[in-house]
C-alpha cells in the first residue's frame, strides 16, 4: 500500500544551511543547470552500470538522455532524464535531508569560513549542488521512479522550512525535476532561464562534453512558434538514434571529449580543431600531448602546445592554467594549479574523476592530489618538448623562440625540474653566427681540460659580440654563449652548473686562459707575469687610489687584446643589468663597485705607465684615469655616472693633442 503525503519539516540547522546555499554560497546563479544535468547524467551512468550487472533488469537503454523543457506560460524549466531514478526513501535519505550527520559541525565551519570561496570547497565537499536550484526558483519539483519499481514519487519544496513526500503513479523510468522560475532580475544575476539562447550557452559552457545528449524541444510547451526556448532550432533532429521523437529535440551538447577518446580513435584534425575551440587560435598547435591516468586518482588530460607565442605572454595580468572539468563537466578556466607560471602558454584540459563539481581554487591549491597531476602534467609537458627537440631540431627551434624566455623562468622557480630544463635551453653562442646551441652541444665541443661553461649576458647580440670581455677568448678560440633575455641574468646566477660544469660569466671574477686547456703553463709564462705584476704595481695603486669613487680594485687583465680597459665583478656580485633590474623594481640597493683591468700590452696602457713613471703628480693623469674608467663603461653599455664631466674630460684631451 502506498505511503500517503507526508509535509515534514527541515531540520532547523539543515533549513540555516539550506539559506545558505541558496543566498551565498554561489556567485554564479547559472551554476543551477550544470548541477541538475550533471545528476542527471550521473543517474544514466547508474543505470547503464546497473544494466549490465542486473540481468534481471528489464530497462532500455538504447536512448539514454537528458532532456530540457521550458514551459513560458507556467514558468518552469524541467529538467528530465531517463536514468536510474529514485525509491522513496532514495529520496527521503538523498534529497529530503541535505544531511543526515555532521550538519551542525559543517555549519560551523562555514560559519568560520572568511571568504565566499571558502565556504563554497567545503559545499563542494558536503555535495548539496541540488540545492542550487532554490537560487532561481520559487518552488522545485521533483517525479521520479526507480528501475525495477513499480511505484514512482512526488517531492515538492518551496526551499523554507517544510517539503512534501508523496506517492505518485504512472511514472516512466527516470527523475524529472521542475523548477517553477522566480522572474529574470539581471542585477540579482537571475537571467532569463526560458530563453532558449540562456538555455544554450549555460549548456554549452558547463555541459557541452556530457557524455549523453542534451535535448530541448524544438517548439517548448506553452510557445508559439518564433519566441521562447525554440528559437534557433538548427536541424531539430538528433541523428543516429533511430527515434521518430527525437526529431522535435535538439541535441545541445557535443558529446565531443576528445580526451575520453583512445589516442588511436582522434585523428590530428579533430585535435586542431579542438584546440582551435578553446583557444581562438588559428594556427594550429605545435604539440598535442593526449593522456590518461589511473589508480588512487583518476583523471584525462588533453594539453596543446601552440606554434606561437600570445601577445600578453609577459602581461602582468595574462590568464595561465588549462581548463578543469570533473567528469566531463566544466568547473573553471584558468586553473593555475595545474600548471606552473612558466608554462602559462600551455593549454587544454584536465578532466578529473575524483573532485567534487564545486570545488574552489584554495582546495586545488591546497590539494595533494592536485599537485601530483600537476607534477605529471609538468614532467609530460617537457618530456614532449625534449621529444621534439630530439625528432625535429628545426621546429624546436621555432618554438624555442617563441617561448624560451618563458621556459627559463622554470630554472628559477622550479628546481625539481632543473635538469631538464636545462637540457632544453637553446641559445645562441661564439660557435655559429646563426644556429643555436644548446647546453649538451656546447659541453660535447669544448677544449681539452675545459670545465667551464662560459657565457656573457647583453641586450643584444651585436653588443656582446664587441664587448672588450670576448676579445680573449676569441682569439684563444674559446666558444662563449650569448645571452640576451633579461631572465638570463637571473637563472645564471642561481644554477651553479650543468653536467657537473660550472656557469662562469666572463664578465665576472678571475678569468686565466692561459692554463692547461690553453697549453700555456710553463715556468717561462709564469715568471713573465710575475714581472709584470711587479713592474705595475705603482700603476695600479695609483688608479686605485685615483677612482676609488668608481672601483674596489684595479688589476691587471687577462682577457683583453685589444681594448685599453674593461669593468668587471666579483664572481658573486650582481651585474649591471641586475641591479638596474632590481631598482627598477623599487629594491634599494647599495652601490655596487667594480674591478677595472687594464691591459698591460695596450698603447694607452703603455704611455700612462711610462707618464706615470716620470711623474705621478701630472694633473693631466687623473682626467686620463677618468676617461680609462669612462670608456670601458661605456664599451660595455653601461651609464656614465656624469656624462657632462667626460664629455668635457675627453674634449680637454683631444683639444691638447691637437
Amino acid at each position: 500500500m502506498a505511503s500517503p503525503t507526508e509535509t515534514l519539516e527541515f531540520q532547523a540547522e539543515t533549513r540555516q544551511l539550506l539559506q545558505l546555499v541558496i543566498h551565498s554560497i554561489y556567485s554564479n546563479k547559472d551554476i543551477f543547470l550544470r548541477e541538475l544535468i550533471s545528476n542527471a547524467s550521473d543517474a544514466l551512468d547508474k543505470l547503464r552500470l546497473e544494466s549490465l550487472t542486473d540481468s534481471d533488469l528489464a530497462v532500455d537503454t538504447s536512448d539514454l538522455h537528458i532532456t530540457l523543457e521550458a514551459d513560458r506560460e507556467a514558468r518552469t524549466l524541467t529538467v528530465r532524464d531517463n536514468g536510474i531514478g529514485m525509491t522513496r526513501d532514495d529520496v527521503v535519505d538523498l534529497i529530503g535531508t541535505i544531511a543526515k550527520s555532521g550538519t551542525a559541525g559543517l555549519l560551523a565551519k562555514i560559519k568560520e569560513a572568511k571568504d565566499a570561496d571558502a565556504a563554497q570547497s567545503l559545499i563542494g565537499q558536503f555535495g548539496v549542488g541540488f540545492y542550487s536550484a532554490f537560487m532561481v526558483a520559487d518552488k522545485v519539483t521533483l517525479r521520479t521512479r526507480r528501475a525495477g519499481t513499480d511505484q514512482g514519487t512526488s517531492w515538492e519544496s518551496d526551499g523554507e522550512g517544510t517539503y512534501t513526500i508523496a506517492p505518485a503513479d504512472g511514472l516512466p523510468v527516470g527523475t524529472s525535476v521542475t523548477l517553477h522560475l522566480k522572474p529574470a532580475d539581471g542585477e540579482d544575476g537571475l537571467g532569463d532561464y526560458l530563453a532558449a539562447w540562456k538555455i544554450r550557452q549555460i549548456v554549452k559552457q558547463y555541459s557541452d562534453f556530457i557524455r549523453w545528449p542534451i535535448r530541448m524541444a524544438a517548439v517548448p510547451v506553452g510557445t508559439e512558434a518564433g519566441t521562447g526556448a525554440g528559437d534557433g532550432a538548427e536541424d531539430g533532429a538528433e541523428g543516429g538514434t533511430g527515434n521518430a521523437a527525437a526529431s522535435a529535440f535538439e541535441t545541445l551538447n557535443s558529446m565531443k571529449a576528445l580526451w575520453a577518446r583512445p589516442r588511436s580513435e582522434v585523428t590530428q584534425a579533430e585535435y586542431n580543431e579542438f584546440y582551435q575551440q578553446i583557444t581562438h587560435d588559428w594556427q594550429d598547435p605545435a604539440e598535442t600531448i593526449h593522456m590518461r591516468a589511473e589508480g588512487t586518482f583518476e583523471y584525462e588530460a588533453l594539453l596543446f602546445i601552440p606554434s606561437h607565442a600570445p601577445f600578453d605572454l609577459f602581461s602582468r595580468d595574462t590568464k595561465r592554467g588549462v581548463q578543469l572539468y570533473v567528469k566531463r563537466v566544466f568547473i573553471m578556466d584558468d586553473c593555475d594549479a595545474l600548471m606552473p607560471n612558466y608554462l602559462r602558454f600551455v593549454k587544454g584540459v584536465v578532466d578529473a574523476h575524483d573532485l567534487s563539481l564545486n570545488v574552489s581554487r584554495e582546495i586545488l591549491q591546497h590539494d595533494r592530489q592536485i599537485t601530483a597531476v600537476r607534477r605529471r602534467l609538468v614532467k609530460k609537458v617537457l618530456a614532449a618538448l625534449r621529444d621534439l627537440r630530439t625528432a625535429n631540431a628545426d621546429a624546436y627551434t621555432k618554438l624555442w623562440d617563441q617561448f624560451g624566455r618563458v621556459l627559463k623562468e622554470g630554472l628559477i622557480e622550479d628546481r625539481d625540474n632543473a635538469d631538464t630544463l636545462l637540457e632544453l635551453v637553446s641559445a645562441a653562442s661564439t660557435h655559429d653566427a646563426q644556429q643555436p646551441t644548446t647546453l649538451r652541444e656546447y659541453v660535447e665541443r669544448m677544449k681539452d681540460g675545459q670545465d667551464t661553461i662560459y657565457y656573457l649576458t647583453g641586450e643584444n647580440r651585436q653588443m656582446v659580440e664587441n664587448s672588450p670581455h670576448m676579445e680573449a677568448f676569441t682569439a684563444k678560440g674559446y666558444e662563449v654563449l650569448i645571452l640576451t633575455d633579461p631572465v638570463d641574468e637571473v637563472w645564471t646566477d642561481q644554477i651553479p652548473a650543468f653536467d657537473g660544469h660550472r656557469f662562469q660569466s666572463i664578465a665576472k671574477g678571475q678569468v686565466d686562459l692561459d692554463g692547461p686547456a690553453d697549453g700555456d703553463d710553463s715556468d717561462e709564462a709564469k715568471a713573465e707575469k710575475a714581472r709584470r705584476e711587479e713592474d705595475f704595481a705603482a700603476l695600479l695603486g695609483w688608479l686605485r687610489t685615483t677612482l676609488a669613487e668608481h672601483v674596489k680594485e684595479v688589476r691587471l687583465s687577462t682577457r683583453l687584446t685589444t681594448s685599453a680597459a674593461c669593468l668587471v665583478g666579483d664572481a658573486h656580485d650582481l651585474t649591471p643589468t641586475l641591479e638596474k633590474m632590481y631598482r627598477a623594481m623599487g629594491q634599494e640597493l647599495p652601490p655596487v663597485k667594480r674591478i677595472l683591468e687594464v691591459n698591460p700590452t695596450h698603447p694607452l696602457v703603455t704611455a700612462l705607465h711610462q707618464a706615470h713613471k716620470a711623474g705621478p703628480e701630472a694633473p693631466a693623469l687623473t682626467d686620463i684615469a677618468e676617461l680609462v674608467h669612462g670608456s670601458a663603461l661605456l664599451a660595455e653599455g653601461g651609464d656614465l655616472p656624469d656624462p657632462a664631466r667626460f664629455t668635457r674630460l675627453l674634449t680637454d684631451r683631444l683639444t691638447h693633442v691637437l
